[in-house]
């Protein structure tokens, strides 16, 4: 399997949020991707599950770009699996 970008946690938040994604509890967010080994994994978690700590993702007032978010996604070598739920996440909350 070839290497992982090497780009941080916080250049991939900062990326979906230029991207029209509004981060509800944005430090525990970070708090917890910056104690975790493998960040990509953590961050499926916590989108996933984070609502219990009030970790949520939604669509900002300028709305979301989707093709955006599928970019972001790629470059930051996110599985399509986590995209998908993640993109699925956002619809919930129109």
């Amino acid at each position: 399997m070839g290497s992982l970008s090497s780009e941080s946690f916080d250049q991939f938040l900062d990326s979906l949020k230029q991207a029209g994604v509004e981060i509800s509890n944005e430090l525990e967010l970070r708090e917890r991707l910056a104690e975790a080994q493998r960040w990509r994994f953590a961050f499926a978690t916590l989108a996933t599950n984070g609502r219990s700590l009030g970790i949520r993702f939604q669509n900002g007032h300028a709305g979301v770009r989707k093709s955006e978010i599928g970019r972001v996604f790629a470059h930051f070598q996110l599985p399509d699996m986590v995209r998908t739920k993640f993109a699925a996440s956002l619809l919930d909350d129109i």
